[in-house]
């Protein structure tokens, strides 16, 4: 079974910086694409940034400029440098990792809360 561990998160003041890490038990580029998704109370889990297993990135329209996802393929581990932090970014961080069109692994979520 896919572990998927995240890390990183916690409390940060408005205009700070966060890295979230995303180890994953296998070799990253055995999934199609991995990707970090959020979820703020009262509202549906959203897409914030995905890299394929090619390198193609996307990113929320939201976060465009402010944050970058990354990978270590030595570390099965994917990043989200998240810089210039807003309230609005306050939520559940979630790696997600797509296996095929019908598989996918979420990992246990990590909070995000910027405040003053």
């Amino acid at each position: 079974q896919v572990q998927l561990v995240e890390s990183g998160g916690g409390l940060v003041q408005p205009g700070g910086s966060l890295r979230l890490s995303c180890a994953a038990s296998e070799n990253i580029f055995s999934f199609y694409a991995m990707g970090w998704y959020r979820q703020a109370p009262g509202s549906q889990r959203e897409l914030v940034a995905r890299i394929t297993r090619g390198g193609s990135l996307n990113y929320a329209d939201s976060v465009k400029g402010r944050f970058t996802i990354s990978r270590v393929s030595a570390k099965n581990t994917v990043y989200l440098q998240m810089n210039s932090l807003k309230p609005e970014d306050t939520a559940i961080y979630y790696c997600n990792a797509i296996k095929s069109p019908t598989t996918d692994y979420w990992g246990q979520g990590t909070q995000v809360t910027v405040s003053s």
